[in-house]
């Protein structure tokens, strides 16, 4: 028996917006969320680069006869190929230059995750009774809530919350941090773009979660967001670690399955 997600995800368009610049993957121990910036058509591009290039790194990130460090690298040195790749692509072609995109990337490896993340997208554990965000928002309200300059009232309706202090632009600029988290089967997490996370207060994730049968939360977390007006674009991933003989197949979503 092998440890792997258990995976329901959907990317939607929104009520408000013309394309879905968000991207996805699912596999078996490997799942990411990526929302593009830059215009519709730039915005697809580079949540596309990113999300193909994570889903070509995951049979070698479960070669068992990698070893932890190695793998770890591969997982930081991804998101400096993609930046690359970024400005590459831009340069070639200048309707598509200030393209951008976030990344939230979680690998399952035996008893424990690695967390990849880089801007405002988010990583949640939940554990039966509290959601816990395991990533940290690259902004500048979550550095002025760090700061206390800003209470997380006031963030809520700032004109400048999705301002990012940390995204894939193509300018060498970023920092990624790897982050592991010891797990455990039966173990639970939500991956999202912020057309969830900024419609949607932890609360109110935490009562749709609470409500619904674990097949039917991503659903009902897309119906909310839609019943508020789902101004962005919305992608979701609701993944819990099962042991398993037999693996379900790797799908792409959003912008990158086109």
């Amino acid at each position: 028996m092998n440890r792997s997600f258990k995976v329901v995800a959907r990317s939607e368009l929104g009520l408000i917006r013309d394309g879905n610049e968000d991207s996805a993957l699912v596999s078996p121990r490997l799942i990411a969320v990526a929302d593009g910036m830059g215009g519709h058509a730039g915005g697809e591009v580079a949540s596309r680069i990113a999300i193909t290039s994570v889903k070509e790194l995951s049979d070698v990130l479960n070669d068992s006869a990698l070893d932890a460090e190695s793998r770890e690298d591969l997982l930081l040195n991804i998101s400096f190929s993609i930046d690359h790749e970024i400005a590459e692509v831009a340069s070639n072609d200048r309707s598509l230059q200030g393209m951008g995109t976030t990344l939230t990337a979680l690998h399952l490896n035996g008893d424990r995750v690695e967390l990849l993340h880089i801007g405002d997208s988010r990583c949640y554990q939940w554990n039966g009774k509290k959601l816990v965000q395991l990533s940290y928002d690259h902004t500048v309200m979550q550095e002025l809530l760090d700061q206390g300059r800003l209470t997380p009232d006031e963030v809520i309706n700032h004109p400048q919350r999705s301002l990012l202090t940390q995204a894939l632009i193509g300018d060498s600029g970023i920092d990624p941090i790897l982050n592991l988290f010891e797990v455990k089967v039966g173990d639970q997490f939500l991956l999202c773009s912020d057309g969830l996370s900024s419609v949607l207060s932890d609360f109110e994730i935490v009562n749709v979660i609470k409500k619904s049968d674990p097949s039917e939360i991503v659903d009902q977390l897309i119906a909310a967001v839609l019943g508020k007006g789902a101004p962005d674009n919305v992608t979701i991933i609701w993944a819990e670690i099962v042991e398993t003989k037999v693996e379900s197949p790797s799908e792409l979503l959003g912008a990158a399955s086109i």
